[in-house]
């Protein structure tokens, strides 16, 4: 896993692209140059990790992470999103993935709490999240806007637990 890059455009919507059916109904990811330098500019805000994962020893993208909307203070947390890529689908990347930028969020970047809201419906996604030891909290009506309309999400949490104090 690593940071996106400005050189990962053609490999990340290429990605988009092919496995668009598997995402159409849950995301809506950067599937053109356009869309993809608004995507870059946001990773390169102060509230916003975006990370690649890379299959092992080699720079291939099997998948995209996006850490969101991080809130510092006495709040710590931040949002999750996340996709995969069609064809390596099924073989752990992404669990090994989400554990990882999990890691990165508590001891890179000092968040206490991490969510990811998921679509009722999107049972590989609750999978991953379970894989990863996140908890269901509660749902959230009408909580995001994707692909025409407003759609309830179930908010899947992880906190660290190891520390009180407020780094």
């Amino acid at each position: 896993m690593r940071g996106i890059r400005s050189s990962d455009r053609r490999e990340v919507i290429a990605l988009t692209n092919v496995s668009a059916e598997l995402h159409q109904p849950w995301i809506s990811p950067p599937l053109t140059l356009q869309t993809f330098k608004v995507y870059l500019r946001r990773c390169h805000q102060d509230d916003h990790e975006g990370l690649v994962v890379c299959l092992g020893g080699s720079e291939e993208i099997v998948g995209v992470i996006n850490i969101n909307n991080i809130v510092r203070g006495s709040f710590l947390s931040a949002s999750l999103g996340y996709y995969s890529s069609v064809k390596h689908q099924g073989f752990g990347y992404m669990t090994e993935g989400l554990r990882l930028a999990v890691w990165f969020a508590f001891e890179e970047l000092g968040l206490h709490r991490i969510e990811a809201n998921i679509q009722p419906n999107n049972h590989a996604s609750k999978n991953l999240v379970r894989r990863c030891e996140f908890t269901l909290e509660g749902e959230s009506k009408d909580y995001l806007f994707i692909n025409g309309r407003w759609r309830d999400h179930e908010r899947w949490v992880r906190v660290d637990t190891r520390s009180s104090l407020i780094r």
